[in-house]
């Protein structure tokens, strides 16, 4: 477990840079707090008897950590998890299709794909009078606001992470082509897409064009969405903002100049540039200078993956803020047990205790094996590092993570501190829940223009014709 408190914090090292950038189960209702950390009594008090049955649908396994959990603190409640994957739409179309019958869960996990869809339809309680422990928490306001219903009001959905975005590189090629790997100075060096495409231009020239700036145009997509004036329907007609039309010239830029690699998001290959084991056509060598990924990035995505390159990793906050995923949890109008359910939502985004030991690594294979047993065989564990959303446990916990493995991982960087001093200015405000398959579809057109396979226009067309095809009721 020292080893996995120590991997949490050092991964909140990280951020530091991004400004520039098991125990025996308790038997009693609570769970001690892990070293270091400080729990208050000005929360409203928790129920702390509960009886019933709860029935939690999730595409992550994140959710059967906090059911396990949440059945150390109220032993009565008899839990059942079910997982389900989201390979075409599966798990929404699953939950759509439950939700008025006798096979409808009690409580679903939300991810930020496909929240608003869920939380503006009417298949989910009001959860607003959970607020108070929310306002306790100072719950950052963006992922309350994803949880509202835009029609109502009413609070339906909680988080318990927040995602701001940062840009992640390697010391070692800066230091080679900038003269520095400082998080301060690469951080002035690529303040705007402008400074950050000059630096395209002197990779590609001191490296011989053996290294690229990105993986892929597809590092773009999230940071220009998030800086547009408006959604992408106004009035249910598609608006294209101008920073979408930007996202077409800079992936166009990009892509002619040779600044990256044509590597898509989530291929092998992109994970392969990660651990310095990405080959060009030829077989020859090359490398990526950084991955624009949000606060889940670095533990489940860069760490996992970075191989001979731990260390070499520092973290900024790049040319422009932006946000990128997140899961929510809220309960289903129709739940069965519905005051159980409102409590394992409460649990999960709103109780003190459990945010803190979800971030700082307490809830180890070892820990939950002694509340389960059956997990015995099974390798579930949830490592430190992940950024929770309440901006009190972050101020509590944050320091903590300043001589952490995670933070030797990015060579000395607190990740905390730095999203920590993001997280304020992330804003919800364009979340719609069309968001997921716009953005699907545009993805595919940027990618042909880029090629040189369409003309800017034809493609910007052909996007418009794939948004009236999809959504019938918009108009264009």
């Amino acid at each position: 477990m020292k080893k996995l408190v120590a991997l949490v914090l050092s991964l909140i090292l990280v951020l530091g840079g991004l400004a520039a950038c098991g125990p025996e189960a308790e038997t009693t209702t609570t769970t001690p707090a892990p070293t270091g950390t400080t729990t208050t009594g000005t929360t409203p008090p928790p129920v702390t008897s509960l009886q019933g049955d709860l029935t939690v649908w999730s595409f992550t396994n994140e959710l059967k950590t906090m059911t396990i959990a949440f059945k150390a603190r109220h032993p009565e409640v008899n839990v059942t998890y079910v997982e389900i994957g989201m390979d075409g739409g599966e798990f929404r179309q699953k939950v759509i299709a439950s939700a008025n019958t006798a096979e409808c869960p009690d409580v679903i996990g939300l991810e930020a794909s496909f929240v608003k869809e869920f939380v503006d339809s009417d298949l989910l309680l009001d959860v607003s009078d959970l607020k108070e422990y929310a306002d306790v928490l100072q719950t950052y306001q963006n992922t309350i606001d994803v949880g509202t219903n835009n029609a109502t009001g009413e609070i339906r959905a909680y988080s318990y992470q927040n995602t701001p975005g940062a840009v992640f590189y390697r010391r070692s090629l800066a230091k080679e082509y900038f003269g520095t790997d400082d998080p301060d100075e690469v951080q002035d060096l690529m303040a705007d897409m402008d400074k950050f495409t000059e630096m395209a231009a002197t990779v590609k020239e001191k490296s011989g064009g053996k290294t690229f700036m990105v993986a892929s145009v597809d590092e773009f997509r999230n940071a220009y969405f998030a800086v547009r004036n408006d959604p992408w329907f106004v009035d249910d007609t598609l608006v294209i903002d101008p920073k979408v039309d930007e996202l077409f010239d800079i992936a166009k830029v990009f892509r002619e100049n040779g600044y990256e690699a044509k590597v898509n998001q989530w291929s092998e290959g992109w994970f392969n540039g990660m651990k310095d084991a990405l080959s060009d056509a030829a077989g020859n060598p090359i490398q990526i200078f950084c991955y624009f990924l949000p606060t889940w990035g670095l533990p489940y995505t860069l760490a996992p993956n970075a191989g001979e390159t731990k260390g070499d990793w520092a973290c900024v906050s790049g040319p422009m803020g932006y946000q990128w995923g997140g899961t929510w949890v809220g309960a289903m109008k129709n739940a069965k047990s519905p005051e159980v359910a409102k409590e394992f939502v409460r649990f999960v985004a709103l109780d003190e205790e459990n945010l803190t030991n979800w971030a700082t690594g307490v809830y180890t294979h070892e820990y939950l094996a002694a509340i389960d047993p059956v997990l015995a065989g099974e390798e579930l564990s949830q490592a430190a590092g992940d950024f929770v959303s309440s901006k009190k446990v972050v101020d509590a916990i944050t320091a903590g993570f300043d001589n952490s493995e995670m933070s030797e991982f990015l060579g000395g960087q607190n990740s905390y501190s730095g999203f920590a001093a993001a997280a304020p200015n992330v804003s919800a405000r364009l979340f719609q829940g069309t968001d997921d398959s716009v953005q699907t579809i545009l993805a595919d057109w940027v990618r042909q223009y880029a090629a040189g396979e369409l003309s800017k226009e034809e493609a910007i067309q052909g996007f418009k014709d794939a948004i009236v095809a999809n959504f019938p009721d918009k108009s264009v």
